[in-house]
């Protein structure tokens, strides 16, 4: 194998396509498995202060996407997804876009081993980023929708073939995709509930983790944090002196 084809045939080659291909289906499979122990990973080591199991995970993240980058055929988490779906038919897309991808995730997890593998060092940003981690993850997985791939189009200025959900080709919308006014209706008021369910959680609710702390205090103003401040000592000081008498 020579540089050239190391770099531009990334994937398989597959009779009837031109360029090399990955089978999304894997891909959203592994994304699926990444993303359900990276939620374990921050409900348990993150919020419960288990460092080794985030510590483990992130490893084995790095790992999987170095692996990712040389060839997908090695990959840890793509060969489980592999075993997943092995019995589904395979749903090809372009390849170069998805090691993209997978590069940019190379790139968000080379500083979390610095951070919390290296050294244990959280913060509330450094966290975030690995939330953001998990929101590509299961924006694959759930949706089909690769924002790599869409940032490989924008940068390439060229659109791309055999795109995630077949958004490369230039289609109409059919009926069964389309809203009517009563289903925009309930999917807005759906989503308004969820992002004010979510903020009243984080907000209103005292937390109960150290992630949760930090999801707190990310919601609220610097006015909010200092009154809840003020209340939880006036609260202290009442019950450590309520009961005296002058």
């Amino acid at each position: 194998m020579n540089l050239k084809s190391f770099l531009l045939d990334y994937g398989e080659r597959v009779p009837g396509y031109d360029v090399t291909v990955i089978n999304e289906r894997e891909a959203r499979a592994a994304a699926g498995i990444l993303g359900l122990l990276g939620m374990l990973v921050i409900f348990i080591g993150i919020g419960f202060g288990h460092v080794i199991v985030a510590r483990v995970y992130l490893t084995f993240l790095f790992i999987d996407f170095t692996a990712r980058m040389i060839s997908p055929k090695y990959s840890p988490s793509l060969l489980l997804g592999k075993l997943a779906v092995q019995n589904q038919k395979p749903e090809y897309v372009g390849g170069l876009q998805k090691r993209f991808a997978w590069t940019l995730g190379w790139l968000i997890s080379l500083p979390m081993m610095q951070w919390f593998v290296l050294n244990w060092d959280i913060t509330f940003y450094k966290v975030l980023i690995c939330v953001l981690c998990l929101a590509l993850m299961f924006l694959e997985s759930a949706f089909s929708i690769c924002v790599g791939c869409m940032i490989y189009k924008f940068i390439t200025r060229k659109s791309p073939t055999l795109c995630p959900g077949g958004t490369c080709e230039m289609r109409i919308k059919e009926p069964i995709q389309r809203f009517n006014p009563i289903q925009k209706a309930v999917a807005g008021i759906t989503i308004i509930a969820l992002i004010s369910g979510i903020y009243l959680a984080l907000a209103k609710l005292e937390p109960k983790t150290f992630f949760g702390a930090f999801l707190h205090e990310a919601v609220l103003t610097k006015q909010q944090l200092q009154k809840e401040e003020e209340l939880k000592y006036q609260k202290a000081m009442e019950k450590e002196f309520g009961d005296d008498d002058f």
